[in-house]
C-alpha cells in the first residue's frame, strides 16, 4: 500500500480522542512513506488527517469538486491538489489514487463513501483493504447494524469480515497490510472487471 484513501468528516465532532487519532494517523502514513490521498479541507478531521501528514513531511493528494472549492475551504499546504467537476468524479479520482481504504468519524458522506468502496469490492471491481479505525467506538453501532444484517440473510459473513476494523493506527494498518481479498464472485466474469 504506497497510497491510502481517507474518508472522514469535514467537521471537528467533540471527541478530541478523533482528532488525535486523525493526526496520528496522518503522521504515521508520512512516517511509512504512504501517500494520504483525502478530500483536500483544511477543515474538521479532514484537515487534521492531512496536518499530521504534512508536519512530517509527507505527500498529501486533496481530491475536491468544484462547488466546494469554498464551501469546504480546501488546505493550501497540499502536495497536489485535484479538482473534480462533481462527487462521483471525486469518488472516483481518490479510487484511482489509492490502495487502501481507511474511515474515520464523520457524517452521511464518509458513510456514502465507505459503503461505496466496500461494495465495490464486494461486486469484485476492486481487491483494496478497507479500514475503519474506530477511535473510542464510535463505529460500535454501526458494525452491530452490519451484524443484524448477516444474522438477517442481507449481508454474507464473508463481506462482513471484508471490512478490517481496529481502535489504533498500528493496529489497523496492520490487518491491512495481511489482508487477502475475496476471490472473485462466481457470476462476475475476470474480463469484466
Amino acid at each position: 500500500m504506497k497510497s491510502i484513501v481517507v474518508f472522514c468528516g469535514s467537521s471537528e465532532g467533540n471527541d478530541p480522542q478523533v482528532l488525535a487519532s486523525a493526526i496520528k494517523l496522518g503522521a504515521t502514513l508520512a512516517e511509512t512513506n504512504r501517500t494520504l490521498v483525502y478530500g483536500a479541507a483544511k477543515i474538521g478531521v479532514m484537515g487534521k488527517v492531512a496536518q499530521g501528514a504534512l508536519d512530517k513531511g509527507g505527500k498529501v493528494i486533496g481530491v475536491i469538486p468544484n462547488f466546494l472549492m469554498l464551501k469546504e475551504v480546501y488546505h493550501p499546504g497540499l502536495t497536489q491538489l485535484i479538482i473534480t467537476e462533481n462527487m462521483h468524479e471525486r469518488k472516483l479520482k481518490m479510487h484511482e489514487l489509492s490502495d487502501g481504504v481507511i474511515t474515520l468519524p464523520g457524517g452521511y458522506g464518509t458513510l456514502e463513501e465507505l459503503f461505496e468502496m466496500i461494495t465495490w469490492s464486494q461486486l469484485g471491481l476492486h481487491r483494496k483493504p478497507i479500514g475503519i479505525l474506530n477511535t473510542n467506538g464510535f463505529y460500535d453501532d454501526l458494525l452491530a447494524m452490519l451484524r443484524k444484517m448477516v444474522a438477517q440473510g442481507f449481508l454474507k459473513q464473508e463481506n462482513y469480515e471484508m471490512l478490517l476494523v481496529d481502535g489504533t493506527v498500528s493496529g489497523l494498518l496492520k490487518k491491512m497490510k495481511a489482508y487477502k481479498p475475496l476471490p472473485l464472485p462466481k457470476w462476475i466474469q475476470k474480463d469484466q472487471v
